[in-house]
């Protein structure tokens, strides 16, 4: 599939060929229930789950009928607040053949966190698991539902009227179980869940996703089945998937990646869903690609270089693999080539996006010549479009540096019950703008330079850090490195960088900056240098400049 494009603007559409699904996500999963009824739909390895579609679907069914008797409306707001589990699956689906929207609550949410996600989408159900890590989900939501004072109308989340809890057995008082839950689903037939569906149409809402800004709150993408489920089918359709894949999901299911490209891209070509763990662990996903037989395996760069490192990784045969993603975040060319040459992950593919476009808007793709799968994001998804304009919003020509754009079918229905950030987001002609600096080649791949706030302009010098993380990755000391700007009085910004190095190594600053000499433009040279052991992330492994940049004013003792 070739995207046309513009020979001389940064302007590209995808292909037309495949037509996009105009299915429900409840639709498209009954349907391959129908073609694949004993394939192997979910494997959670923490719970020894193991179902069939057949299987997945009947739990799926009896949620949704539970949901109904409880009644649960079309549009009303669930919340689910839990790591990777069966459950999660179910709920997802579950919701989606009621036409609830679920809003998807990050795991490392706080108490603060949580209460702002709830109140600002309404939320009149909460399905949470009991605790996970340091978290006290029950305690936290059961904080939040208490009256103050006694006063009914004082409670801080009034839309609240019912908290599942994922035990069997919920901690504190006021939960319904799962298995409470599921009971009710006898008080509601088949029939009236099919009359339910049925109902629903692909473009109404069905997915809310709070993003992870640096300044302010979160604002909540809201997604259709249009949406995702095209989107989840098209990013796997593009890795050649079928219904003989199994795909390991070690990435968080709160998040595109998880749910869209991980649950529904499997669900739309009948292939298996398989959770190593419920967080993260690099040990938990090469045992499972060996045991599981797995063809595919997804992670954000940081997930594929804790893997490489795991001790015991050469104990593991990882012949299986055939493809997968890597995404979130900048690729190191050397991680890529490592990821292609040990893990057998021969035709792995670059995806990139955000939240607001479903999440995937380019790719690679398996036939890419490695240099393109190692330097540049691919290009256009299919049915959408692509664009690089300058501060004024006019198209740059091939090769230069500006804002990457997408528009079609995969662009949020705006930020919920916030109209003002949809229309700064969203302009009048559908674009969405990304804040992302790109640049388009001759061919239509794309590169990301970074983000436009993470430009660092010293002495009029503009600066792009990915270029100089590239360049350190290539010591062979460093295992990871992200650069960032701190301010300076006589150059307005100058560069520090954080350094992961490789076990067993040792490097000084001083050597790292000699490194550096006569290798790349003299004030591309880091002034600063600091060795850590992890880098401050997202749970999705999303790496949080703003806080490097916090961190190093502070030990430095710099004028912010």
């Amino acid at each position: 599939m070739t995207p046309s494009y513009d020979p001389q603007a940064s302007y590209c559409r995808g292909p037309q060929t495949l037509p996009l699904l105009e299915l429900t996500i409840g639709e498209c999963f009954d349907q391959s229930v129908q073609r694949w009824p004993d394939n192997l739909a979910l494997v959670s390895r923490q719970q020894h789950i193991r179902w069939s579609y057949r299987q997945l679907q009947q739990r799926v069914n009896n949620c949704a009928r539970a949901l109904l008797a409880l009644g649960v409306e079309v549009g009303d707001r669930i919340g689910i607040w839990s790591p990777n589990n069966a459950e999660w699956c179910i709920t997802q689906l579950a919701t989606a053949k009621v036409g609830a929207i679920l809003v998807t609550l990050n795991p490392a949410y706080r108490l603060h966190e949580v209460e702002y996600a709830l109140q600002q989408s309404q939320c009149s159900l909460v399905i949470a698991a009991d605790r996970f890590k340091g978290s006290n989900y029950s305690a936290m939501l059961q904080q939040l539902v208490a009256d103050n004072d006694d006063n009914p109308c004082q409670s801080k989340l009034p839309h609240l009227r019912i908290l599942v809890s994922l035990s069997d057995e919920p901690d504190h008082p006021g939960f319904m179980s799962w298995k409470q839950l599921q009971e009710l689903a006898d008080e509601v037939s088949p029939t009236i869940l099919a009359k339910r569906q049925a109902s629903l149409n692909c473009q109404q809402a069905i997915n809310i996703q709070y993003t992870s800004g640096t300044t302010g709150f979160p604002k909540g993408a809201t997604l259709s089945h249009h949406n995702i489920l095209n989107n989840g089918f098209m990013v796997t359709e593009n890795l050649g998937f079928s219904e003989q894949d199994k795909l390991v999901i070690p990435v968080p299911l709160y998040h595109c990646f998880g749910m869209v490209m991980g649950n529904l891209g499997c669900i739309s070509h009948g292939a298996a869903m398989i959770y190593p763990s419920d967080a993260f662990d690099p040990r938990a996903v090469l045992q499972t690609v060996q045991e599981e037989k797995a063809t595919a395996l997804y992670g954000v760069p940081t997930m594929f270089i804790a893997t490489l490192a795991e001790p015991s990784f050469s104990d593991f045969n990882l012949s299986s693999l055939r493809t997968g993603i890597m995404a979130g975040a900048s690729c190191p060319v050397e991680v890529m080539k490592q990821v292609m040459e040990k893990m057998h992950m021969q035709q792995v593919q670059i995806a990139y996006g955000m939240t607001e476009t479903s999440p995937v808007s380019t790719q690679t793709q398996a036939d890419d010549p490695v240099e393109k799968r190692v330097s540049t994001v691919g290009r256009t998804h299919p049915h959408l479009e692509s664009k690089i304009v300058d501060p004024s919003g006019d198209l740059v020509t091939r090769g230069q540096i500006g804002e990457l754009c997408t528009k079609g079918y995969s662009v949020m229905l705006g930020y919920w019950n916030n109209d003002e950030a949809t229309q700064q987001a969203i302009d009048s002609d559908g674009w969405m703008h990304t804040g992302d600096l790109a640049c388009m080649d001759d061919d239509g791949y794309i590169s990301i330079v970074g983000r436009s706030k993470d430009m660092v302009i010293r002495g009029g010098e503009n600066i792009y850090p990915r270029e100089i993380e590239e360049f350190l990755y290539t010591h062979p000391a460093v295992a990871d490195v992200q650069v960032t700007g701190v301010p300076d009085k006589k150059y307005g910004e100058e560069l520090v960088a954080w350094v992961i190095l490789k076990p067993g190594e040792d490097v000084s600053k001083a050597e790292l900056r000699e490194f550096c000499q006569d290798q790349i433009a003299h004030y591309k040279i880091p002034r600063y240098f600091r060795f850590t052991d992890e880098f401050p992330m997202t749970v999705t492994g999303k790496i949080q400049k703003f806080k490097m940049r916090e961190i190093s004013v502070e030990e430095l003792g710099l004028n912010p």
